[in-house]
């Protein structure tokens, strides 16, 4: 039998004739509706236009945008690329002389400084990538990369209960406290913006750990670039913030009183060390 719709459905039973009930059934061909875009009326066919049109010009505008300003943002990032490899190789020197010298507390503070140096230093890399880039999946590529630095930072590690402990054998005084504290609470507050709004993105499209692949490439191509530039600005925002109240920490840990203190903590640690071991 044909497709189509039923048309007519007769029962019938002749009393004359024993047996079955006769049905009956009709079909007739339905005609398909005609989809072709010119076949529709003219205000369809102009709402179609005027949306393509959109999305045709909405694309060449921001390709348009892209090739603008990647040239700009190179310029304009490159002082600031300058200065964080310069402060990031001076950071690094400084950090291993004070560990041989053995003020730990000052150890320790530029450890944290150096932490979030190296983590902004990978941002910058590819920040320009992620919002200028010619190549959608290189775009794309560049900001899954700065998702997952700010994602799987373990801050807790270099900021924790062994910062705290620095601070107090260093004696620092609560105005600095106050204000390490405020710039961790900053940097916390992107990274769990970040965990929050992109989790399943760090699992699947990043550490590519879910075997549904069309649902991968649908969250790789439709992410947004934007979104992710503006929880970055976020993490610069805290780290900044600890980037600036480093010298002022250190010039504190610097003063005699603050490296007898120091001196004093470590010398305690030997004693407790020497006198667990006998």
């Amino acid at each position: 039998m044909k497709g189509g719709s039923i048309s007519k459905l007769i029962g019938s039973r002749n009393s004359a004739t024993p047996g079955p009930a006769i049905i009956k059934i009709e079909f007739r061909r339905v005609r398909k509706p005609n989809r072709k875009l010119l076949s529709q009326r003219k205000e369809l066919i102009e709402r179609y236009v005027r949306m393509a049109v959109q999305r045709k010009a909405s694309k060449l505008g921001q390709a348009l945008a892209r090739k603008i300003m990647r040239p700009k943002l190179r310029w304009a990032e490159r002082t600031r690329t300058r200065v964080l490899k310069s402060t990031l190789e001076t950071v690094a020197f400084e950090c291993n002389r004070v560990n041989r010298l053995g003020f730990d507390a000052m150890a320790t503070v530029l450890n944290v400084g150096l932490f979030f140096l190296i983590a902004e230093r990978d941002l910058q890399a590819v920040k320009i990538d992620a919002l200028t880039h010619h190549d959608p999946w290189q775009r794309n590529l560049a900001a899954r990369i700065m998702l997952l630095t700010i994602h799987e930072l373990d801050i807790d590690k270099v900021a924790g209960n062994k910062l705290r402990q620095a601070l107090n054998e260093a004696d620092v005084p609560q105005y600095l406290r106050d204000a390490v504290t405020e710039a961790l609470r900053a940097v916390r507050k992107a990274q769990s913006n970040a965990q929050r709004r992109f989790a399943y993105l760090r699992n699947a499209t990043i550490a590519h750990r879910d075997g549904d692949a069309r649902r991968q490439y649908r969250d790789i191509v439709e992410i947004d670039s934007m979104t992710v530039a503006g929880i970055a600005a976020e993490f610069y925002a805290g780290t900044k913030l600890f980037m600036d109240v480093l010298p002022r920490l250190t010039l504190y840990l610097g003063t005699w009183p603050s490296m007898s203190a120091q001196l004093q903590a470590q010398m305690g640690r030997k004693k407790l060390s020497q006198t667990g071991s006998t």
